[in-house]
C-alpha cells in the first residue's frame, strides 16, 4: 500500500509543471501566462504560474521541472519580485547538490542596447547550475531589439522546449509537442470577474472631486482592483500640483525639453538627491470615452473585480468599495497609449463575428503571423482602441479587457532638485517624447506629453510616488565624476545644488561634470545654473579641483562627445580616481554608458600604464565596490 502511494505521489510530481517568474513592467509576466497556456494545449496535467515573491526557493529541491521567467531592468538589475528569492539562492551554506534531480529552463527578457544584456538570466542560470540542477535546453534571451521584439527569441525556444520535455517525459504533455488544444473550452476563464453594484452601493458619502483624500480613495480603489498591477503601490504616497512649467529647448527645433516644479499638497515630501519620482500619468477624457463607447460598457455603472477562482494571487483587492466604471478606465486601463500583446488577439478572435476578421486575428496569434503582428502592432505601437477599431466585429466581454488591456504604469522620472534648498518641492527635467512610426503615424509619450499640456494655473492634482533610484546620494567629502548628456544631466542637477549648500559652511570635495547636447544656442540645458557653479570659486570651478566641461556634438563638422571631452581630463580624472572619486553616469540607454566606460579604461590604461584588459577589471572592480553608478534609460 504504502509502496503503490509513493508511486502515485512519484507520478504527480512527474506531471507537475512549475513556472515562476520576475517581473518589473510586465513582459516577464506575459511570457509566463504564454508558457502557462501552452503547456496546458499540450496537455501538461497539471500548471502553476507564480511571481518569485509568491514561491519559496526552500521548495525548490521537491520540484522536478521548473520554468524561470526572468527580467533585466536597468543596468543589470534584477526585480524587486526577485531580490528575495535570489538572496536565499546565495547562500554558501546551499551544497554543489542542493538541487540535484530537479530540471530547469531559464527565458530571460532584456535589451541588448545596455551593457549588461539579460545579465539576471544568465546569473540565474549559472547559479542553478552552481547548485545541481539540470538544464533542460539552453537558456533563451528575448532582445527588445530584435525586429520581432522578444517573441523573435520566445517562439523557437518554446518550440525546442516541448519537444525536448516530450521527450523526457511524455506523461508531461500528453497531447504531444505540437498539439494545440481549441481555446473554446479555455476562453470562457478569464482571472477576473466584474460585479456589478447599485449606483453608490457600498460606498462612502462622497466629497468634493478636489477633496485630496476622496482623490487618494479613489486612486487606491481602483487601483486595488487591477490583477495585473505590478508595482504594489496602489495608495499614491502624496499629490503634487505644478508650479512652474519651463521649456529649456529653442522653441524653433525639434526637441522639447522641460523643467517642471512640483509641490507636495497632500503631505510634506522627504526625498535624497539621486532618488526618482514615480507619476501616475493622465489620460485623455476623450480617448477613455471612445473606448468606452465601442466597448459598449456604461460609464456610470459602479463595479468591484474578484478574482475568478476564488484564490488572490492576482493580488485583487476584494474589501474595497465600488468605484465608477469610467473611473477604473481612466486610472488602470492604458487605453491611449500602450500596445496590447499577442494574447488579446488571440482572444479577439474568439469574438470576432466577421469571418475574415477572425481569420486575421488567429494568424496574427499564431507564430506563423508574428512578424507581421509585430509590424502591425508594436512597431506602429497601436493603442487599444485603434486595434478595435480595425476589427468592428469583436465585442469583447468587459472580464476579458480588463485582463488583457495594458495596466497604465506609473512613469520614473529622475528628480533634479536637492530638498535641502527646496523644501517641500520637488523638480524635474523630462525630454517631451514625440516621434514618427514607419507608416509615418505621429505618436507622442503619454506622461511627458500630458505634463507638457498642464497649466500651473489649473492646480491639476498628481499622484506621486518617491523611491530610490540608482545613483545613490554621496557624502559631502567624496570627489566626483559626474558625465550626465541631454537630461541625463537631471539628478546632477540636484547633486550640484547639494553641495553648493554643503559648502557654504565647509569646504567640499570637487566635481568634475561633462555634459552633452547638440548645439550650444539650442539645447544647452540650465546653462546659466553650470555657469555659476563653475566660477568664482563654486562646486563645479577649476580652481576648486573639478571643472565643466560641455561637448556640442553638431556645432563643428566633426561630432563631439562627452567620452572626447573626457579623455581630454585624462589627468585630472586619474588624479580624483587615485583619490578615491565615484563616477556617476546618467543619460541615453543607447551607446553612451558603454563609450563613457571605453573612455574611462582608456585613461586609467594610459595614466597607470597597464593593458586595456587589466584597466577594464581595475574599473569592474570600482562598480563592484559601489564607485561607478550608472542610471540609463531607452
Amino acid at each position: 500500500m504504502t509502496q503503490k502511494l509513493i508511486g502515485t505521489m512519484d507520478d504527480k510530481l512527474k506531471t507537475q509543471l512549475l513556472i515562476v517568474y520576475a517581473s518589473e513592467t510586465g513582459n516577464a509576466i506575459d511570457v509566463a501566462e504564454q508558457v502557462g497556456r501552452e503547456a496546458e494545449r499540450r496537455g501538461c496535467p497539471s500548471v502553476s504560474v507564480l511571481s518569485m515573491d509568491e514561491f519559496h526557493p526552500g521548495d525548490l529541491p521537491k520540484k522536478e521541472t521548473v520554468i524561470f521567467v526572468v527580467s533585466t531592468t536597468g543596468q543589470g538589475d534584477a526585480p524587486d519580485s526577485m531580490k528575495g528569492f535570489w538572496r536565499f539562492l546565495l547562500q554558501k551554506n546551499l551544497s554543489t547538490g542542493w538541487l540535484k534531480g530537479v530540471r530547469y529552463a531559464v527565458f530571460g527578457l532584456g535589451d541588448s542596447s545596455y551593457q549588461k544584456y539579460n545579465f539576471v538570466a544568465k546569473k540565474l542560470d549559472k547559479r542553478l547550475l552552481d547548485l545541481g540542477a539540470l538544464a533542460i535546453i539552453e537558456r533563451g534571451l528575448g532582445d527588445d531589439q530584435h525586429p520581432s521584439g522578444y517573441e523573435g527569441a520566445l517562439d523557437p525556444w518554446m518550440s525546442s522546449l516541448w519537444n525536448i520535455l516530450y521527450q523526457m517525459n511524455p506523461k508531461l504533455l500528453t497531447n504531444g509537442p505540437v498539439f494545440v488544444h481549441p481555446d473554446a473550452a479555455l476562453i470562457d476563464r478569464p482571472r477576473a470577474q466584474i460585479i456589478y453594484h447599485a449606483t453608490n452601493e457600498g460606498l462612502p458619502p462622497l466629497t468634493n472631486a478636489t477633496d485630496l483624500k476622496y482623490l487618494e480613495m479613489q486612486v487606491e480603489r481602483a487601483r486595488s482592483m487591477t490583477p495585473a498591477i505590478f508595482s504594489g503601490k496602489n495608495r499614491p504616497e502624496c499629490f503634487l500640483k505644478m508650479t512652474k512649467n519651463l521649456r529649456l529647448s529653442r522653441e524653433s527645433t525639434g526637441k522639447d525639453v522641460r523643467h517642471f516644479e512640483f509641490e507636495a499638497v497632500s503631505s510634506s515630501i522627504e526625498y535624497e538627491v539621486g532618488d526618482v519620482l514615480e507619476i501616475l500619468p493622465g489620460q485623455s477624457s476623450a480617448v477613455v470615452d471612445a473606448f468606452i463607447q465601442r466597448c459598449n460598457l456604461n460609464p456610470e455603472a459602479c463595479i468591484t473585480i474578484q478574482p475568478r477562482d476564488g484564490g488572490n494571487k492576482a493580488g485583487i483587492n476584494t474589501t474595497l468599495f465600488p468605484v465608477k466604471l469610467k473611473t477604473f478606465v481612466e486610472l488602470n486601463m492604458d487605453v491611449a497609449s500602450a500596445s496590447p500583446r499577442r494574447y488579446f488577439f488571440e482572444v479577439m478572435s474568439f469574438f470576432a463575428s466577421a469571418e475574415h476578421e477572425k481569420e486575421r486575428l488567429q494568424y496574427f496569434a499564431s507564430p506563423e503571423g508574428r512578424d507581421d503582428l509585430y509590424q502591425y502592432n508594436q512597431k506602429e505601437r497601436r493603442t487599444v482602441l485603434e486595434i478595435l477599431e480595425d476589427f468592428p466585429s469583436v465585442q469583447m466581454p468587459f472580464e476579458w479587457l480588463v485582463q488583457l488591456v495594458p495596466t497604465l504604469k506609473t512613469r520614473a522620472f529622475s528628480i533634479s532638485s536637492c530638498h535641502s534648498a527646496h523644501p517641500n518641492q520637488v523638480h524635474l527635467t523630462i525630454s517631451v517624447v514625440k516621434w514618427r512610426t514607419p507608416y509615418k503615424r505621429e505618436r507622442s509619450g503619454l506622461c511627458s506629453s500630458w505634463l507638457a499640456s498642464l497649466d500651473p494655473q489649473q492646480n491639476v492634482p498628481i499622484a506621486a510616488w518617491f523611491k530610490k533610484g540608482s545613483l545613490p546620494p554621496p557624502p559631502r567629502s567624496l570627489p566626483l565624476i559626474l558625465v550626465g548628456p541631454g537630461t541625463g544631466c537631471a539628478p546632477f542637477h540636484g547633486f550640484v545644488e547639494e553641495r553648493a549648500l554643503q559648502n557654504e559652511s565647509e569646504p567640499t570635495a570637487p566635481i568634475i561634470f561633462f555634459f552633452g547636447c547638440r548645439n550650444k544656442d539650442i539645447d544647452f540645458l540650465y546653462r546659466d545654473f553650470w555657469m555659476k557653479h563653475s566660477q568664482n570659486g563654486g562646486v563645479l570651478s577649476e580652481d576648486k579641483g573639478g571643472g565643466f566641461y560641455a561637448a556640442f556634438s553638431r556645432d563643428q563638422p566633426q561630432k563631439v562627445y562627452v567620452q572626447h571631452k573626457i579623455r581630454e581630463q585624462s589627468t585630472k580624472i586619474w588624479r580624483l580616481l587615485s583619490q578615491g572619486a565615484s563616477i556617476y553616469v546618467a543619460g541615453s540607454s543607447n551607446k553612451m554608458p558603454s563609450d563613457v566606460l571605453s573612455a574611462f579604461e582608456d585613461i586609467v590604461s594610459a595614466e597607470s600604464g597597464v593593458s586595456k584588459e587589466v584597466a577594464s577589471t581595475w574599473i569592474r572592480a570600482l562598480e563592484k565596490a559601489g564607485s561607478y553608478h550608472v542610471e540609463a534609460w531607452s
